[in-house]
């Protein structure tokens, strides 16, 4: 049975297709979703996050209604409302257990292709951001911001997203690797899009009362050298900076579920987690509800943004972004996932990711910015957070042209 699930799963992954899918894949879970079956309607106003569990229960009730026996909605909520969420009841939907693949097997990289780099905003202006962020620190009570870029690559070869879901799932086999069909750009100037990546990062699972979040702050780039790898992560679990980081983001993880639980175990202090690319701060935090009627998505938006995507006080440092950073983030540090229709769901964070169409990459990386930050060292982070689009792109950093 269990080597049915992996073949299934395995299967899942080579189904995918840009434009009829959603894919997403965690530890222990395999999904793919294709087809529309009802959208979760959007309903104007100033912030398209308000009412939205209660418009997919009305969508997932409707769909039951009508004899469609896939009660699951699945999509991308944005980082904040300005943008609408894009969740859908799928036609189909097809479950196996995790991805495994074979060490000793080829990556089978995507065919080797010229991109040419437009990086928003330019070093120098990230650098800038970020001592503006600093001032506002010691001017006022500002305590954290999360501060973003983008890399713009386009090529003349279309791009294969399935080799590069592939690549970023078999690089990723403990965090949640997703793609998700995005509307069409407002001004049309581009046909599908498609939200794609690997995130290390658990915002929240339920499972009947049972609640797991898992918020990750505090980062340091891996290193190819094994010595200076490991002593890269112990500077990391004695850094006083990014522990604070942590904590600010621990206690508000905890804070946003604490109404929802009767219990909530949180940990004193962080482990250490590890990507290909980064070492992570890592917090895992379990709870039993109160309520079944309250659903993964009603936590999901009651935690979101966290302080690990935004900062700290939230309204503050959402006010600082919106000045400092040069475009909208859109659904890059919002969250990707599901929710059925018994409240049952698992969501990640959306970063390590790229929005795509058929010729371009948007590829996005932040870093948290706190009192101890500097500029170059929170470049260097988002550098080293490019890496993991990067090289499932073949790239490695290298083959771009600026």
């Amino acid at each position: 049975m269990e080597r049915e699930q992996e073949s299934l799963a395995a299967q899942l992954l080579r189904d995918y297709s840009a434009g009829s899918s959603f894919f997403f894949a965690s530890p222990k879970r395999t999904m793919l979703a294709r087809g529309v079956f009802a959208t979760v309607p959007h309903e104007g106003g100033t912030n398209s996050m308000d009412g939205l569990p209660a418009r997919v229960a009305a969508v997932l009730d409707a769909s039951r209604e009508a004899a469609h026996d896939i009660p699951v909605a699945v999509g991308a909520v944005p980082f904040d409302g300005r943008v609408a969420a894009q969740l859908v009841v799928p036609m189909t939907l097809q479950r196996a257990g995790p991805l495994v693949f074979d060490p000793a097997a080829p990556a089978q990289l995507p065919l080797a292709a010229k991109y040419t780099m437009r990086p928003v905003p330019e070093p120098a202006a990230y650098l800038d951001g970020v001592a503006a962020a600093l001032k506002l620190m010691q001017e006022g009570p500002l305590r954290k911001v999360v501060l973003s870029r983008s890399l713009h690559l386009d090529t003349a070869t279309p791009i294969d997203l399935r080799q590069l879901l592939h690549n970023l799932a078999r690089r990723n086999p403990h965090g949640y690797t997703f793609a998700v069909d995005l509307p069409p750009h407002a001004d049309g100037a581009s046909g599908r899009r498609t939200l794609i990546g690997a995130s290390p990062e658990l915002l929240v699972s339920r499972s009947g009362l049972q609640v797991i979040a898992n918020p990750l702050a505090g980062s340091a780039a891996r290193s190819p050298d094994p010595v200076e790898d490991q002593a890269r992560a112990t500077r990391l679990m004695a850094s006083p900076k990014d522990l604070h980081e942590h904590a600010v983001v621990i206690d508000a993880v905890a804070e946003a579920l604490r109404p929802f639980c009767k219990t909530l175990d949180v940990p004193r202090g962080p482990s250490l987690v590890s990507t290909q690319t980064m070492w992570h701060l890592s917090s895992r935090i379990q709870g039993e509800l109160k309520d079944p009627s309250i659903t993964s998505l009603t936590l999901a938006l009651a935690m979101h943004p966290t302080p690990a995507v935004c900062g700290h006080p939230t309204e503050l440092a959402h006010e600082a972004i919106g000045h400092i950073e040069p475009f909208q983030r859109g659904y890059y540090t919002g969250t990707v996932g599901w929710c059925d229709a018994n409240g049952d769901g698992q969501w990640a964070v959306t970063i390590r990711c790229a929005e795509a169409d058929e010729h371009t990459l948007r590829l996005f990386a932040g870093a948290g910015v706190v009192v101890g930050s500097t500029p170059e060292a929170e470049l260097a982070e988002t550098e080293a957070k490019f890496r993991t689009m990067l090289q499932a792109m073949g790239l490695g950093g290298a083959g771009v042209q600026p």
